[in-house]
């Protein structure tokens, strides 16, 4: 195996990603291979359930992978690598599914024998954010606050997880989150 990758294969806490991530950076494929193997099921499933469309989800996954492979300086060195793998990966889901037309997906869907006949309400409440009152609504947050909506909202993390994807401590995740649906609701109204 490449570059020390070998050990770093038996590890099971959050610093060998960061080693195996590391790796990456200096070119080893067989890193790259390992975070794709620890990361890839969950990740699957988590894209799974926002968006029905198999094919949608494992293009995703591939452009999730590809991005860590080119740029996997873009990880700060600030929590987990999961929570920025996943970061990755859902603003790839959500950038696709804002190119596909809702009936592009839906006869997708159709030649799919596992896909139910309806977009997932991820996918509903998605296009509702990209068009209509949330999405003017959003537009109206500071950038600060959608971060926070964004990362436990449409991403799906925890207050935890968020806080240690954005750099800030939970609490104020907490704080900005109450604000931003504070802001929300007023905005809708």
């Amino acid at each position: 195996m490449e570059g020390g990758s070998e050990r770093i294969t038996h590890m099971s806490d959050p610093r060998a990603d960061a080693a195996l991530l590391r790796a990456v950076s200096e070119g080893d494929r067989v890193a790259l291979r390992l975070l794709y193997e620890r990361h890839a099921p969950w990740l699957f499933l988590r894209l799974s359930r926002r968006c029905g469309d198999r094919t949608i989800v494992e293009e995703v996954m591939q452009d999730t992978f590809v991005a860590v492979w080119r740029r996997p300086d873009g990880y700060a060195g600030r929590g987990e690598v999961a929570a920025w793998i996943w970061g990755i990966g859902i603003r790839r889901l959500i950038d696709r599914l804002r190119k596909v037309s809702v009936s592009e997906r839906l006869r997708a869907r159709a030649r799919q024998p596992f896909a139910e006949g309806s977009p997932s309400a991820e996918e509903q409440v998605l296009l509702g954010i990209e068009y209509g009152d949330v999405a003017r609504a959003l537009d109206r947050l500071s950038p600060e606050l959608r971060a926070v909506l964004q990362a436990t909202v449409l991403d799906g993390l925890s207050t935890k997880e968020a806080a240690r994807l954005l750099g800030i401590p939970q609490g104020t995740v907490k704080t900005r989150l109450m604000r931003a649906r504070a802001q929300l609701r007023a905005g809708l109204a």
